[in-house]
């Protein structure tokens, strides 16, 4: 704007000025000039010019608001008030967020060892206490820290015959262990360097355990592998506390100006001016480079909703190396600098760099990130079809998320489900409908049928497009995940679903949640700011589509963030109520949609009554009767790590079986054999890949009603020599017709009605199994080979 501005100024500076002046036109300073009709600059040879003998005149103050170098003063020092006003934002906004970050590296690093008492606990306790998946991640950590060297590490786990024996896989390629593979190198590099100045890394004494226990030797400190890895986990989700201070911050604008303010902090445009006899390439500071736009009030909403809910927000403190404690903050980035994208007047080439990086970081630890990063492209599509974004830049986003996949996809060596995901068809379908707009734009329907249209060209071509894909790669690993969704609405029931709806994160969101929610008055606040944008998206589009399009456009580019992140809130709740695992995408964004209560574009009516700050503190008070109250209830939950009975199993197994055998079970258990036994297993918690599916299914046969006849069989083509029996697996029942029997039945109902193979092997295992170890727990049976 500024610069369109100065350059009808110099079309207009050539003209000679008026007789008269106007009335509203400052007076000139003593001594100045009357501006007049340029002249040609004298020639540095000719004789007779100004100023060539004797001392240079002092320059005269240019009149004000008249005169071209007065008014490019004035607006350069303008523009530098604007640029230190800039900086000094800045830095109070990222001194705000580096405390919270603090905080939060704090709070959750407290929670955790007050609920395990992590720091006295053994090397093989620490282990113990990764169960299921956590296990099986910090396996792979454990074999690159443990390897001769580095390269040799990492080619282990390249080549892995110990977790789907007597398989070789890539388990870089199929359980997106690259945060494993980077921690790894950093812990290797750290404890080198350490070495070599000579610091110590770790301190180490003997733990008392009591009640007949043997005395353990326990380790603390960045030395000590577990300590380290958790160390850094909780460093990276403290500086996700950040981020969120920042979006926060940045997603509520405090005022018109700021509504349009970049992140991008000093960009600058040269501006090249000709006059009388000087040349000036003036760095001109745009309107748009205030570092960071908001209210830091919004930031301060989204962290202390974030903390006053921080149960339904996070599990980090409790499972720390699950994929989504490593991949959630690059979300949280990434979705940053989505809404600066499209809150942006001029896309930067940074911006979209930025973007990508993020997309990759976030997809790489974590294979649900391609359904999250879905639902951000149909929401962004959404706002594209309504008007909210114009199609250049939906395209070039569009582009960095196929740039961002193609880079996964090679990094990934080549993990074909993510060519056959919905998000790739999904680019791809978008790609072709922005391609076929001239075409649309042709048919002669109302505006509301053309949207209709658009929508359902991309419903229809994504799924057709991910069916053939599909079909033509031979692809079924995530066909769980469709079978999962098919069973929310109808009555379809199969073992490998079963298994998920049966777990509690599996299931609906409980009902109990959005009470929480309501106590805390994060849902109130969020459903306020949702009526408002909703009220701001209705009245745009009744001007659209009745055809009261003056400057309908323009405002709708203003706000286009907004209805994204409504539209986005809209799909995480979508997702959050079908699975309550994933109200960890929910929650947060909630949290970050609270901010908008900050905002004056949407309620700037208010705040003309009211100050913003007394509405915002009210609210916050409010709102820490039960946050304060949800704090002190974790911070009250002290216990400490103890699994005997697991304990007894795996040293038994590493004093008592060879090194080469290979063991079945329960997919929790084999997770800790392979981490602290160091034995093959022939099943894992990782339940991404079909052949893995139906290894499982053969496995857990044995708590089915089959003949153990035929279950020994099948464990025998496995190459299975010991099988760990649990009894409390064939007997517990999260809800009715979740016993593993009760699965069975489902699948296998020509045995049902029979008793359970398992009940019968816990009274006598012979003759096809023999009972080499048994406890409180686990039995261990030998497979007897005919």
């Amino acid at each position: 704007m500024v610069l369109q501005a100065r350059n009808k100024h110099r079309e207009a500076a050539p003209k000679p000025p008026r007789a008269s002046r106007s009335p509203l036109r400052a007076a000139p300073d003593a001594g100045a000039e009357e501006p007049g009709p340029e002249r040609a600059p004298p020639s540095p040879g000719r004789k007779g010019a100004a100023g060539r003998k004797g001392p240079r005149a002092e320059p005269v103050a240019p009149p004000a608001g008249g005169g071209l170098r007065g008014r490019l003063a004035a607006g350069l020092r303008g523009a530098l008030g604007l640029r230190r006003a800039g900086r000094g934002r800045t830095w109070t906004t990222l001194l705000l967020a580096a405390f919270a970050a603090v905080l939060h590296w704090s709070h959750i690093t407290h929670l955790f060892e007050n609920d395990r008492h992590f720091s006295h606990l053994s090397t093989l306790e620490r282990e113990m206490a990764f169960r299921t998946e956590m296990g099986l991640y910090y396996s792979y950590f454990k074999t690159i820290v443990e390897a001769p060297s580095f390269l040799n590490g990492v080619w282990m786990i390249m080549n892995d015959k110990m977790t789907e024996y007597p398989l070789i896989i890539n388990t870089l390629k199929r359980f997106n262990l690259y945060p494993e593979v980077i921690l790894a190198s950093w812990y290797r590099v750290y404890i080198k360097t350490m070495d070599l100045i000579g610091i110590q890394t770790k301190t180490c004494w003997t733990v008392t355990r009591g009640e007949g226990l043997s005395p353990i030797e326990s380790c603390e400190g960045l030395g000590d592998p577990a300590c380290f890895y958790v160390a850094v986990i909780f460093i990276l989700n403290g500086l996700m506390m950040a981020l969120f201070f920042i979006y926060g911050t940045y997603l509520s604008p405090s005022s018109p100006l700021m509504a349009v303010s970049s992140l991008h902090g000093r960009f600058m445009f040269i501006c090249k001016v000709y006059t009388k006899s000087f040349l000036f390439e003036t760095a001109c500071f745009s309107a748009e480079s205030v570092a960071v736009s908001g209210s830091r009030l919004g930031g301060l909403v989204t962290v202390l909703c974030f903390f006053f809910n921080h149960g339904e927000c996070t599990r980090v403190m409790w499972t720390p190396p699950l994929r989504e404690s490593f991949s959630y903050p690059f979300l949280v980035l990434q979705m940053l600098l989505v809404t600066h994208i499209l809150r942006a007047t001029k896309l930067y080439r940074g911006s979209l760099i930025a973007l990508c990086i993020s997309n990759v970081f976030f997809m790489l630890p974590w294979q649900f990130a391609q359904f999250v990063l879905l639902t951000q492209i149909a929401s962004l599509f959404a706002v594209y079809v309504v008007g909210y974004i114009d199609i250049c830049k939906l395209r070039k986003i569009i582009y960095i998320h196929m740039i961002s996949l193609a880079l996964c996809f090679v990094l990934m060596f080549g993990n074909s489900m993510l060519l056959t995901s919905y998000y790739a068809s999904s680019l791809v379908i978008i790609w072709g409908i922005l391609e076929m707009k001239p075409y649309f734009l042709k048919i002669n329907v109302p505006e509301l049928s053309l949207w209709v249209i658009q929508g359902c060209s991309w419903l229809f071509g994504t799924v057709t497009l991910k069916y053939l894909t599909s079909k033509i790669f031979g692809i079924a690993d995530d066909a769980h995940i469709g079978n999962l969704l098919t069973s929310k609405f109808f009555s379809y029931k199969d073992f490998d679903t079963l298994l998920y709806t049966c777990a509690a994160e599996f299931d609906f969101m409980e009902k109990e949640t959005p009470l929480r929610y309501t106590k805390t008055l994060l849902l109130p606040v969020v459903l306020t700011v949702l009526i408002a944008v909703v009220g701001r998206i209705i009245s745009d589009m009744w001007n659209v589509l009745t055809k009261r399009q003056t400057h309908v456009r323009k405002q709708q580019f203003d706000h286009g963030e907004l209805v994204y992140h409504a539209l986005q809130l809209l799909a995480y709740a979508v997702l959050g109520i079908l699975i309550m695992r994933l109200k960890l995408f929910l929650t947060p964004h909630m949290c970050v949609m609270a901010s908008l209560i900050c905002s004056r574009q949407l309620f700037g009516w208010l705040f003309c009554r009211v100050h913003p700050g007394a509405v915002v503190f009210a609210v916050l008070a409010a709102m820490s009767i039960q946050g304060s109250a949800n704090l002190q209830t974790q911070w009250n939950i002290v216990g400490e790590f103890s699994n005997l009975p697991q304990e007894e199993l795996i040293e038994w197994i590493k004093y008592s079986t060879k090194p080469d055998a290979v063991f079945a079970g329960a997919m929790p258990t084999m997770a800790s054999v392979k981490l602290s036994a160091l034995r093959p297993v022939v099943n894992h918690p990782h339940y991404e890949d079909a052949g893995l599916r139906a290894r499982t299914k053969i496995v857990y046969s044995m708590y089915s009603r089959k003949p153990a006849e035929e279950v020994k069989r099948e464990l025998i083509k496995l190459q299975v020599n010991y099988y760990i029996l649990e009894e409390s697996w064939c007997i517990r029942r999260s809800k009715p017709g979740c016993s593993m029997p009760e699965i069975w039945d489902v699948e296998d109902p020509a045995n049902a009605g029979r008793p359970p193979l398992c009940n019968l092997l816990v009274k006598d295992s012979k003759p096809h199994f023999t009972t080499v170890f048994q406890n409180s727990v686990y039995k261990v049976l030998e497979v007897i080979e005919e």
